[in-house]
């Protein structure tokens, strides 16, 4: 699906994570800011990466800016910002993908 415009979800409190989403040419980039990037990166990008793979997103940039959340609340800020940007946001979508 075709990103229609920029959109943002979540804050910067404590536990969350405030994700930005934005066309894209270069597949999925993710600027991932994160006190605890080194060692849950990878877990991060792959819960961001999988949730828009399962809205057929394809080319995305994606600034996450991460403040201790679980991959439950990624998930969660990721299908928010993906149905935002994809212009659905008032039909959601919530079931487990």
């Amino acid at each position: 699906m075709e990103i229609k415009n920029t959109a943002i979800a979540g804050t910067l409190e404590s536990s969350d994570i405030q994700i930005m989403l934005s066309q894209g040419n270069n597949g999925i980039e993710i600027e991932l800011e994160s006190e605890v990037k080194a060692k849950f990166g990878a877990q991060i990008n792959a819960v961001i990466t999988e949730t828009l793979k399962q809205y057929e997103i394809e080319n995305a940039k994606v600034k996450a800016v991460d403040k201790g959340a679980l991959d439950c609340v990624i998930k969660a800020r990721t299908i928010t910002v993906a149905q935002r940007a994809l212009g659905i946001a008032d039909q959601p979508a919530w079931e487990v993908f």
